[in-house]
């Protein structure tokens, strides 16, 4: 099997992060996946952004949660990067799901922005809206909070859920199972070569994050690791061809 190209916050290194113009991108130029973060507004609406705050990638300013999404959707979130993406606005998460039903062959990763503890009803919300669009096939959670991840996967068996995590852990697919995930998403400075055999062997894909050095894409591939999470698919996908062929 190929090494699957997950775009981090879709094509995030060519276009402003978390934004349509990333996503519809990374499809664009191959990419087999899509990473995204989530986080609650103030009116319990699902959008689709990474910091707390919307001050390091929108003209506004302050936390995520103290915004409608409406007051969200009517900030820049594209200038930042480059003038030419002046008109992206921040999505929902509703809106990147009725993209995702007309390109079924992308994976979409779901990362839960869990941050606050009154965050409530936020697990039971994606999960109404994974069902709502039909896409629980196309989708994996994850998330630092392993709560939220038990949570998913007590509402919903069937959703795939995978582990983030920062640390060597032991044994780790013994862990994830703990919290009904089955799938490891370590970050590349903690993944082994005996990573990724013992996970083989348990039978949990492992998709690592976020890896743009061509050195480390290399080494990975060539380990024939399940999926690699990064801001370029494009140059990751031409170093695959390289090593795995067409």
């Amino acid at each position: 099997m190929k090494t699957k190209i997950f775009g981090h916050r879709g094509s995030s290194g060519t276009h402003p992060e978390n934004t349509m113009a990333a996503f519809i991108e990374a499809e664009k130029v191959g990419a087999d996946g899509i990473e995204l973060d989530v986080h609650y507004t103030k009116d319990n609406q699902l959008a689709v952004i990474h910091d707390d705050t919307v001050d390091r990638t929108t003209n506004g300013i302050g936390l995520v949660r103290n915004h409608t999404l409406r007051e969200l959707q009517q900030l820049d979130v594209g200038s930042w990067f480059s003038g030419e993406f002046s008109n992206e606005r921040v999505p929902s998460l509703q809106e990147v799901f009725s993209w995702l039903q007309d390109v079924p062959h992308i994976q979409l990763n779901i990362e839960l922005k869990y941050v606050a503890l009154d965050y409530v009803q936020f697990e039971e919300q994606i999960v109404q809206a994974i069902e709502k669009y039909n896409v629980m096939e196309q989708v994996i959670i994850s998330s630092f909070n392993h709560y939220a991840l038990k949570k998913v996967n007590e509402l919903n068996p069937n959703i795939e859920c995978a582990i983030l995590y920062m640390e060597r852990l032991y044994e780790p697919w013994d862990y994830a199972k703990t919290v009904g995930a089955t799938s490891l998403h370590p970050n590349v400075l903690v993944t082994e070569p005996t990573l990724l055999i013992g996970a083989k062997e348990a039978g949990f894909p492992v998709r690592v994050y976020t890896v743009n050095d061509e050195d480390k894409l290399k080494k990975l591939m060539s380990a024939h690791c399940p999926a690699i999470i990064t801001d370029y698919p494009e140059k990751a996908l031409k170093i695959r061809r390289e090593i795995q062929g067409e």
